[in-house]
């Protein structure tokens, strides 16, 4: 039962975290269709924007790109291997560590992810200036609160 003299902030729709939330499943539900002839999810798509953009990288350097724990990237990572996206090799001199590059049919898709994000912009009616800005309030929120929450002990 709501109080009548709840505080003005607790309505859902004045929630950031819920706005966030929701934005953020809303923009995996438009790429989903658009990654579909890319034979790509959401996540395996971020991940090929890192090899892409970084090239070789470990899995722990992918896992910090993305923030994501090795638990749920190694599975991520042996689909795309399947698919033939990637290559992952054990470090000779460490094999605990992990590379991971795209293969030449990884590579072979990034043309179509540029296309890609044009058909977003147009999809969400924003330009690219527009995009920008919004990533980079979106980024600095996330950085405030990464330096906000407690270090790792």
């Amino acid at each position: 039962m709501a109080s009548t003299d709840a505080p003005a902030l607790l309505p859902l729709e004045r929630q950031l975290c819920f706005a966030l939330y929701a934005g953020s499943l809303a923009m995996t539900r438009l790429y989903r269709p658009l990654l579909e002839p890319l034979g790509l999810t959401y996540p395996q798509y971020l991940v090929m924007l890192v090899l892409w953009h970084e090239g070789r990288q470990t899995v722990s350097g992918i896992g910090e790109r993305l923030d994501l724990e090795s638990g749920t990237l190694t599975p991520l990572l042996r689909r795309l291997e399947r698919a033939g996206l990637v290559r992952r090799e054990r470090d000779e001199t460490d094999q605990r560590r992990v590379h991971v590059e795209p293969t030449e049919a990884g590579r072979a898709l990034q043309a179509q992810a540029v296309e890609l994000q044009g058909r977003l912009l147009a999809g969400v009616d924003c330009d690219a200036a527009e995009l920008a800005v919004l990533v980079e309030r979106v980024q600095a929120l996330r950085r405030r609160i990464n330096e906000s929450l407690p270090r790792a002990a």
